[in-house]
């Protein structure tokens, strides 16, 4: 099978410990997906391996080629879809996270408004880990929102989020955790499985299952009232 005709997904993990919880279970995912799919083209991406200059607006306007952005622009914009891994760091993502997002709006965004996105529903995938339980990913939720949302207002289609909690050793004690989870592992082994299976389907009919149609439409609808209201 040549690699245009094959499926192809890039994974970013924004995790700066080695071993990172983030990027396990990450790894788990591509393993279910390489389960599902033999022959799928997996390209994992660690943030905190690369160099990316602060966000600008002049990132709009010129190709910084002085950094690794270049990389990551080609990865995303030629995969059939993302999956972003990320440990929460104060009720947020880390800053290289966040600022590779910012910087995504030089292509994600039309080039005339920078208010319509080019990603044709391409779909995505989130995987945060926290030191926190469970119960309070609803907060996490809000806090987080802003990652999914960017996603979205580029055109891409959130199919998934997995929450990971209690990803510490102890208080205050970081190290990894999650490969003692075997529950936690297998589950992850099955989404990848599903989710390659979803990309696979998206690539071949360009269409996604109805309810994330559903959610495109109405991210659409809001960006259209925006340019008419001149925002």
């Amino acid at each position: 099978m040549s690699s245009a005709s094959k499926v192809t997904i890039t994974i970013i993990v924004a995790g700066t410990n080695e071993p990172s919880n983030a990027d396990y279970l990450a790894e788990r995912m591509m393993e279910g997906m390489r389960s599902s799919q033999p022959d799928i083209m997996l390209r994992k991406y660690r943030l905190k391996d690369m160099t990316l200059n602060h966000f600008t607006l002049e990132h709009y306007a010129t190709d910084h080629a002085d950094d690794d952005f270049p990389i990551l622009q080609k990865a995303v914009q030629e995969a059939h879809a993302v999956v972003i891994a990320s440990p929460i760091w104060n009720f947020s993502v880390p800053a290289h996270l966040k600022n590779l997002i910012d910087r995504m709006g030089s292509f994600g965004l039309d080039e005339k408004t920078r208010s319509v996105g080019t990603m044709s529903g391409k779909p995505a995938y989130l995987i945060f880990t926290g030191g926190s339980p469970s119960v309070t990913w609803p907060l996490y939720r809000r806090t987080l929102s802003h990652v999914s949302v960017g996603l979205q207002y580029f055109g891409c289609a959130v199919v998934g989020t997995h929450f990971e909690g209690r990803c510490t050793l102890g208080r205050g004690k970081f190290g990894l955790v999650v490969d003692k989870r075997p529950a936690t592992l297998a589950a992850m082994i099955e989404k990848g499985k599903a989710f390659a299976e979803l990309v696979k389907k998206f690539k071949t009919t360009g269409n996604l299952p109805l309810q994330y149609r559903i959610k495109r439409s109405i991210v659409s609808a809001g960006q259209k009232v925006r340019r008419r209201l001149g925002w």
